[in-house]
């Protein structure tokens, strides 16, 4: 594999903003994902002399437990087809290695299971939703 080509390809994501890069040929296959750890900045105008200050916009609280997270991009799905009911609801107690959904990816149904046991608090992501590699799916109650 050639360095200096991943190199520019890199660039290339970079100045297009891009967030994930597959390119194929008949002897390699590439594929790049940019993570963003910290969120994008903002302009914000600066308020005019005298004017009454803004309230802060308030932050949307961190609700305690564990979580499970994506351990790949892909789309995730809650149920084995259209038609079958959810592998798990909020509420449902699970135990580790029980399957709380599958990740498509490159064609590939591939099971997300249960790391812990616990009851399932939250459903973070919705059926056919785009997921990212350590992206929050399953929340468990604290």
């Amino acid at each position: 594999m050639d360095i200096e080509k991943i190199r520019t390809l890199i660039a290339l994501m970079e100045e297009s903003e891009l967030v994930n890069l597959e390119i194929s040929s008949d002897d390699e296959h590439i594929s790049l994902t940019r993570h963003y750890d910290a969120p994008v900045p903002t302009m914000m105008a600066a308020p005019a002399a005298g004017a009454a200050p803004i309230a802060a916009e308030a932050k949307p609280a961190v609700k305690a437990g564990s979580v499970e997270t994506s351990p790949m991009v892909g789309v995730y799905y809650s149920a084995p087809s259209p038609n079958d009911p959810p592998f798990v609801k909020v509420g449902q107690k699970v135990q580790a290695g029980d399957t709380l959904g599958i990740i498509e990816a490159m064609k590939i149904m591939n099971p997300l299971e249960a790391t812990q046991s616990g009851v399932v608090d939250e459903i973070l992501v919705d059926n056919s939703e785009v997921v990212q590699f350590g992206q929050p799916v399953i929340r468990y109650k604290a």
